[in-house]
């Protein structure tokens, strides 16, 4: 495959000859199977910080994308980085890891779900889990805001995108057909 080196989806050789489509699946595999509260830190931690399969940059150009596209960011994240290290089986092998077990286990839950979730422990217990998710999915927003050159231009999309979507409410998709192009342009801008 043909990318160009500032291409996200590009990677240096030695780094694509040493994640084997083994290496893909089982790294989705955990991603998904160990993923409580929210999948993108999880997958960011297995991605950048263990496996060192890319970088904070790499990371975030890659979730940009994936969640400019149609579908779930994580899912469309590991399609891109299956066909950076092995074209179009290793997303296969990187969906399937992410989906396939997590699936099985969903299925069990909601079995249990239709049959105990009118019970008040049940759905105190589902409360408690609601509010860790919450806060991993924050801590894992800042960590990236923390990484993230701070430009003016940067920091006043990011502004912009949380009062659009967290604080005024506006539909997702309206606030990313708004601020992408935006942010797309303030970064061409600055590239000499």
């Amino acid at each position: 495959m043909n990318t160009p080196k500032s291409s996200p989806l590009a990677a240096d050789a030695a780094t694509v000859a040493a994640v084997s489509k083994r290496d893909l699946f089982l790294a989705f595999l955990i991603v998904g199977m160990t993923s409580l509260g929210g999948v993108l830190p999880w997958a960011r931690r297995m991605l950048v910080e263990q496996r060192r399969w890319l970088n904070d940059r790499e990371f975030t150009e890659m979730l940009s994308l994936g969640q400019v596209l149609p579908g779930p960011n994580v899912v469309n994240l590991s399609i891109m980085v299956g066909v950076r290290f092995q074209g179009r089986t290793g997303a296969a092998l990187a969906i399937a890891g992410l989906l396939l077990p997590p699936l099985a286990v969903l299925m069990l839950l909601a079995t249990f779900y239709a049959g105990y979730g009118h019970i008040p422990a049940v759905q105190r217990a589902l409360s408690g889990m609601a509010a860790v998710t919450a806060g991993m999915v924050l801590a894992m927003g800042l960590s990236m805001v923390a990484r993230q050159p701070r430009t003016v231009q940067a920091l006043g999309v990011s502004a912009l995108a949380f009062a659009g979507s967290g604080l005024l409410g506006l539909p997702l998709i309206k606030v990313l057909l708004v601020l992408a192009p935006l942010s797309i342009v303030l970064a061409w801008r600055k590239v000499p």
